[in-house]
């Protein structure tokens, strides 16, 4: 191999690493099987989520993974293999496992959330979650109830008096 190749690999490689390192969450999957207007599908649905989808060599992700100091994912690392960025935790696994609901060539292989390499069961049950945005309204909702309670109590003593 030439310096030229070895450089362009390494750049490739340090691009992939800021990537997983940015993201609020990483999916490892496997997209074999899929067409590419499925594929193109998926990414727009991505896209417009703010996620993004890139096919990466398996020994460039090898190689990153461990430069970021993620250990268990080489195991995953078998066959074509994409990466699906987001920005939070949830977002990327929600679409992702909703587009594999109507595509079971899709698969999952493993990911990384919140700095912590994450098993296919746990990224499945994350995706059933909330994102951020429903997780904070769900806790003003709460927050609220009680001061809504009152709120009604204090209005029904007062009618009671007039």
């Amino acid at each position: 191999m030439n310096e030229a190749t070895i450089a362009k690999k390494h750049e490739t490689v340090q691009v992939v690493r800021e990537k997983i390192s940015n993201a609020g969450s990483t999916l490892f999957v496997d997209y074999l099987g899929l067409t590419v207007a499925e594929v193109t599908e998926l990414r727009v649905k991505l896209h417009a989520e703010n996620c993004e989808m890139k096919v990466v060599k398996n020994n460039i992700l090898r190689r990153a993974t461990k430069e970021e100091g993620y250990n268990g994912v080489d195991e995953h690392l078998v066959g074509p293999t994409a990466i699906v960025t987001g920005g939070d935790e949830v977002t990327a696994a929600k679409i992702v496992y909703g587009f594999a609901k109507d595509h079971e060539k899709l698969s999952v292989k493993a990911g990384i959330v919140d700095k912590k390499v994450t098993s296919e069961a746990d990224l499945k049950a994350l995706s059933k979650l909330p994102n951020k945005e429903g997780m904070l309204s769900m806790l003003l909702s709460v927050l609220q109830a009680p001061i809504r309670g009152l709120a009604c109590a204090i209005k029904a003593v007062s009618e009671k008096e007039n």
